[in-house]
């Protein structure tokens, strides 16, 4: 049989098209102070939901906290009893806006969202080549890259260049 001459494989309408595999990428959850400095970076695969990277994301803190209550402001990705109980326990003040609840008044004029902030903090890290497009198959080079780059990110935004 000539390949023009192959019959095409029988379509079976009443059958859905099986998926193959899941969701296929990285995610990065990072906590940062309020300039952007990043102090905790946790990598996942790109089909885990952001509420289960809460903890460990908390959890790996490079600098002692002192022990006052700080602030913690998150998208409504992390709505939920777990996560509400994970901030209170590590002694966080939760700011998550709830999902579908209309954005109140700001109580100050002066006080804005904060998201911004992380956004920024991701906008830098993807100016690293090497980050924007995973090639490692390795978790851990991909983790020492991304801390080589906060490393960076550290020393630019705490030294002033005089000159």
């Amino acid at each position: 049989m000539r390949p023009s001459e192959k019959r095409p494989w029988p379509k079976r309408p009443s059958e859905p098209t099986r998926r193959i595999g899941g969701k296929k990428g990285t995610k990065r959850s990072v906590l940062v102070d309020g300039r952007g400095i990043p102090l905790s970076i946790v990598v996942s695969g790109a089909n885990r939901h952001d509420v289960r990277l809460l903890v460990p994301t908390l959890d790996r803190l490079v600098v002692r906290r002192p022990a006052v209550r700080h602030h913690l402001c998150a998208d409504k990705g992390y709505t939920g009893q777990p996560a509400w109980s994970a901030m209170l326990q590590r002694r966080y003040r939760p700011h998550v806006p709830q999902r579908g609840a209309t954005p109140s008044r700001r109580r100050h004029p002066q006080g804005r969202a904060r998201r911004w902030v992380v956004e920024r903090t991701l906008s830098w890290l993807n100016r690293f080549r090497k980050l924007l497009v995973r090639f490692e198959k390795l978790r851990v080079s991909h983790v020492a890259l991304l801390e080589l780059a906060c490393a960076l990110i550290v020393f630019r935004q705490t030294i002033v260049i005089h000159g």
